[in-house]
């Protein structure tokens, strides 16, 4: 017959008690200790990471800017008078002499005109002939006029030196015969000047009529130019770039039918992003990457004006150009701006401009890890960035893209 014993029952009781108790307190010891504890730092692969170290010597602080090459000369062939396009002679990328026929227009107005004009120049040579032949003519008569004055003169002189000498006439038929001598004498003064004035005459009428037949040879002239430039010639040996037309399209004076260049001098023409161009100036050395090799150069201009936040460099090629290298071909340029003797830096950083205070991850702990570090940036060139303060030579710095764990002062590497 068993019996009951309460005791063992509420002592059994009183156990379970103890240790739920205990249990709750160890919890909530746990849970403080835990909560007083630092955050785990995030494992990053080194792998995909950019590590750099900080050096110290010389610096050569640089900008680069992508561009084209482009001819230094340049030919732009424009219409001289309306007309139609009958034939295209030659296609872009045709090299081409300087008197090579591009494109062929029509006229017929203008090929009318220039028949006119001939016909009036025929008309006004045949002019100058007709009346250089009466001028001519007029011209003898009043010579003759002048001879036949002055043989009457001397005559009647001769008649009254006669008289005088023969004593035996009276003194009024010998005076009668001195003034009669007198007044062919006159007359014979006068028909010199009028052949004088006439030679004059001639002279003036005939230089008038020429200087029509300059204006009539002159005006043909004109046209027949412009009946020549319907055949639009290259002007320069080069190649040709650009043809502005088609056939069958109508053309007015004054517009561009095609470009010409010269492919073997060629320049470049960087774009420099207007914050790094205040920088450049005239005579710095630049490089030029074809893709197909460098060549060297000198900036000789730069664009006062900013065109869609960059800045145009004018380049001056002092070296071969590649083989393959033609007008419109992307380069990309680095310019140098100075040499710094002795300084302190590293690569540049994906973020980060010149004078400016950014954080960067420096490793410790042998690699292992990386902390937050302010670093005051200097000069920033191409691929490199002064350091003036948060780092010395030889530590190793993150330079790739961090943001992801800017919330984090500690990272960890593996």
């Amino acid at each position: 017959m068993d019996i009951p014993r309460p005791e063992i029952k509420r002592q059994k009781r009183k156990r379970q008690i103890m240790l739920g108790g205990a249990a709750l307190a160890a919890l909530a010891v746990v849970t403080v200790v835990l909560a007083r504890l630092e955050p785990a730092a995030p494992s990053v692969a080194r792998a995909s990471v950019w590590v750099d170290t900080v050096r110290e010597g010389e610096m050569v602080v640089q900008v680069r800017g992508p561009g084209t090459l482009v001819p230094r000369e340049i030919r732009w062939l424009a219409a001289l008078s309306a007309g139609r396009v009958e034939r295209l002679v030659v296609l872009p990328g045709t090299a081409v002499e300087a008197d090579a026929i591009l494109v062929e227009l029509s006229n017929p107005d203008l090929m009318r005109q220039a028949e006119e004009a001939r016909y009036g120049l025929e008309a006004a040579k045949a002019d100058l002939t007709e009346l250089e032949l009466k001028l001519r003519s007029q011209q003898l008569d009043q010579r003759a006029a002048v001879a036949s004055a002055r043989a009457q003169y001397e005559g009647a002189r001769l008649q009254a030196e006669a008289e005088r000498a023969a004593g035996v006439v009276a003194e009024l038929t010998i005076r009668r015969s001195e003034l009669l001598a007198e007044q062919l004498k006159a007359s014979y003064d006068i028909e010199i000047e009028r052949l004088n004035q006439f030679g004059a005459s001639v002279d003036a009428q005939l230089a008038a009529r020429r200087a029509r037949l300059a204006q009539d040879q002159n005006a043909l002239d004109r046209v027949l130019d412009q009946v020549e430039a319907l055949h639009v010639r290259a002007g320069v040996a080069g190649v040709v770039q650009q043809v502005e037309v088609e056939v069958g399209e109508q053309v007015q004076p004054g517009a561009n039918i095609a470009r010409v260049a010269r492919p073997d001098e060629l320049m470049a023409e960087l774009r420099v992003a207007e914050t790094q161009a205040r920088d450049v100036q005239v005579g710095q050395i630049v490089e030029i990457d074809t893709r197909n090799g460098v060549v060297p150069g000198r900036v000789i201009r730069i664009d006062p004006a900013v065109q869609e936040g960059t800045v145009q460099v004018d380049v001056e090629l002092s070296g071969a150009l590649p083989r393959g290298a033609r007008p419109d071909q992307s380069v990309d340029g680095t310019i140098e701006i100075e040499r710094l003797a002795k300084a302190v830096f590293t690569g540049r950083p994906t973020y980060g401009q010149r004078n400016t205070t950014i954080k960067l991850f420096k490793l410790v702990e042998g690699g292992d890890y990386a902390v937050q570090v302010p670093v005051e940036l200097g000069l920033m060139s191409v691929n490199s960035a002064e350091i003036r303060q948060g780092l010395v030579p030889g530590d190793e710095v993150i330079l790739s893209d961090t943001s992801a764990w800017d919330e984090n002062d500690r990272i960890r590497l593996n």
